[in-house]
């Protein structure tokens, strides 16, 4: 019984502030610790977190091997809200793709984004479907519908204009940064 309460103490002191005041940490900031914890990523991605005592922040890039979009290098900017994990992180993509589920402000359209979103889903779910989603195109659930429709009637244009786009060329009106890995 002594030895909980020293326990008890010891935690108690551990999250002392300066100031003496005690921090606790929300319910977001546990779950996110514990995703970030369990979180092993492929070797085709890379995770980056700006400030060490924010893990609701984060970048993560994503370099395809195979596919269309092999070659280049892709970063998604990561918000995780108080409401973690009952609500999905925000996920936006900071570099300009031609992809029929990236539109052109970085907007991702990933069911478990939206509506298919759970609580028992991680940071990993959502790393493993982005990755996913330059592995193979879903042309059915489009953001960018132009894209989508070239990649329905003539993948060899789609697979073309991914490539000009990737090397920081122009898309019909559309003028996209060069993604590829140096």
């Amino acid at each position: 019984m002594i030895r909980l309460f020293s326990l008890k103490e010891q935690q108690k002191q551990g999250n002392e502030q300066p100031n003496g005041s005690t921090a606790r940490q929300s319910a977001a900031q546990l779950r996110i610790q514990k995703d970030m914890t369990e979180l092993h990523l492929p070797k085709t991605c890379h995770l980056e977190v700006p400030d060490p005592n924010d893990l609701l922040h984060f970048t993560l890039s994503i370099a395809p091997d195979e596919g269309f979009y092999r070659g280049g290098i892709f970063t998604f900017d990561f918000k995780v809200g108080p409401g973690y994990p009952h609500d999905a992180p925000k996920v936006k993509c900071l570099t300009s793709v031609y992809h029929p589920n990236i539109d052109l402000e970085g907007n991702v359209c990933l069911n478990i984004l939206r509506e298919d979103w759970k609580p028992v889903l991680t940071i990993s779910s959502i790393v493993y479907g982005l990755q996913y989603l330059f592995l193979e195109p879903n042309p059915e659930d489009p953001l960018n519908k132009e894209a989508a429709e070239v990649l329905q009637s003539n993948r060899k244009q789609f697979e073309q204009n991914v490539q000009r786009a990737m090397r920081g060329g122009q898309v019909g009106s559309n003028h996209f940064q060069r993604s590829l890995k140096s």
